[in-house]
């Protein structure tokens, strides 16, 4: 089986908790705190965050997704959902490794920060005197050279890929290291140097080569000693392990068809790209990148980093004319959710990824999924839900209401002719929540017990509207539920 079908995915059901991790990369700071997760506002928050991933799979047809939240220097939650292999029904875990694609860019940048800090080369180098062979011409000899800096922050002029097709299907060519600088000569700057923001996957390529210059290192061997291997990132890699394939490596799946169905991404290297999108990794492993950067921020220091030289990177240093992008050294800069973010997103064959941190709130949530389908999506409903319910226990640990057993059998997943609803279990009564949703946390209506089986939805400005009354069959089972007259029909 080479697509991907409705059926072919288990339920992510609302309730029941699969695949999860808890637990601490390092120390908590303080006093020690209860374990937030089994604070009742977590819980919640989980259950309608997995109601509205498991319409977004299903509809979307994406077969696996892994999520982590990270606060502070702690991994507080990390999780797997659907099927890293769909043909063999091996589920996607935490544990479950995926292509990253542009989230590599991160680490070539910190090798590219060590460099410049061990006195080996400065931001604003010419890369034509750090790389002997680099001879693209410079189409606007007016202009600024193409700097390390200028790579950085995606504002040097280059192209944005190596000349050759490795975007292209179904193969995926990607060129070697030696194509790359073959392919240069036939390449020119695109724009004048320090004028637009162009993304640029031959800069990062090339910027992987600058590490391995000036430190006399192969480019994998370098970033293990000096990144990977301190932070115990042993699941992640420079390339696409082949021993993993089938394995722990997840199985990837391409766009979404008109014809609702997804094909099976080659398995692909890319070889000379790898410093620019190449690696793999775990969202364990992409957590524990998140915490290095909390503690480093919280306690100062120089662990992989000087601690003003990731400050550095995080600041904006490029904003294009028309001010929608920012970016540091590596980093994307931006705003979501009324919060300043750092961090990077990765796409690639069968792949998409999203790493961001929220340094203010010493929050940062890391998704993988191997289809080609929108990881800034769960991102942000993750930290609208789980990660705003965090910042609720943390600020108020012992604020939660239990939520009342007796309510769980009207719990569930509804259908009508018009769509489905799901109702669940919030505070001291429900919620419904009509799917496929957008906002998950907007698009929920919350409903007031008044008697028996019946409750009413409460309006924003707190009065009461109509009435959603649960039915039961012969055997006291809740069945379903009927509002303005019209039923839906309990399925799951």
């Amino acid at each position: 089986m080479n697509s991907m079908t409705r059926s072919s995915r288990p339920r992510c059901r609302p309730v029941a908790l699969l695949a999860l991790v808890v637990f601490a990369f390092a120390p908590s700071t303080g006093c020690a705190q209860s374990d937030p997760t089994q604070d009742p506002r977590f819980e919640q928050a989980v259950d309608l965050f997995e109601g509205w991933l498991d319409a977004k799979m299903d509809y979307e047809k994406i077969p696996g997704v892994s999520v982590a939240l990270v606060h502070d220097q702690d991994l507080v939650w990390a999780k797997g959902y659907g099927y890293a292999h769909p043909d063999t029904e091996v589920l996607a875990t935490p544990t479950t490794m995926y292509s990253v694609c542009s989230i590599s860019k991160l680490f070539t940048s910190i090798g590219v920060m060590q460099q410049r800090d061990a006195g080996k080369l400065r931001l604003d180098d010419p890369v034509s005197g750090i790389l002997p062979w680099y001879d693209l011409e410079q189409a606007h000899p007016d202009g600024p050279a193409v700097t390390v800096g200028g790579i950085l922050t995606h504002s040097s002029g280059l192209p944005r890929e190596s000349a050759h097709p490795y975007w292209t299907g179904p193969d995926f060519p990607f060129p070697t290291r030696d194509e790359i600088i073959d392919g240069l000569s036939k390449q020119e700057t695109l724009y004048p140097g320090r004028h637009y923001f162009q993304y640029s996957n031959l800069g990062m390529a090339l910027a992987g080569q600058i590490v391995e210059q000036a430190s006399e290192m192969t480019y994998d061997d370098y970033i293990r000693a000096n990144i990977l291997d301190p932070l115990g990132m042993s699941d992640t890699y420079t390339d696409i392990p082949e021993q993993h394939k089938g394995d722990r490596f997840a199985t990837g799946y391409n766009r979404l068809k008109r014809d609702g169905q997804r094909d099976e991404a080659p398995f692909f290297q890319t070889h000379g790209i790898a410093p620019a999108a190449g690696f793999s990794s775990t969202v364990e492993d992409l957590a524990r990148l998140a915490s290095w950067q909390f503690r480093l921020l919280e306690n100062g220091g120089s662990e992989i980093l000087p601690v003003n030289t990731l400050r550095e990177m995080h600041r904006v240093h490029w904003v294009d004319p028309d001010f929608d992008t920012m970016w540091g050294l590596g980093f994307s800069v931006g705003e979501r959710g009324g919060d300043r973010t750092v961090g990077h997103g990765g796409s690639c064959p069968g792949f998409r990824s999203t790493f961001q941190l929220k340094p203010a709130k010493k929050l940062a949530g890391v998704v993988m999924m191997n289809a080609q389908a929108s990881p800034d999506d769960v991102w942000a409903r993750m930290m609208s839900t789980v990660g705003a319910a965090l910042e609720s226990i943390q600020s108020d640990p012992g604020g939660g209401t239990e939520r009342p057993s007796s309510l769980a059998e009207y719990e569930g997943l509804y259908e009508s002719n018009w769509g489905e609803a799901m109702i669940l279990r919030w505070d001291d009564s429900l919620v419904s929540l009509g799917l496929p949703s957008n906002d998950p946390v907007e698009s929920m209506n919350k409903l007031r017990h008044v008697e028996g089986d019946t409750f009413r939805r409460v309006r924003d400005d707190g009065e009461l509207g109509e009435a959603f009354i649960f039915h039961r069959d012969e055997s006291g089972t809740i069945e379903s539920y009927s509002v303005h007259g019209n039923f839906s029909r309990k399925v799951g």
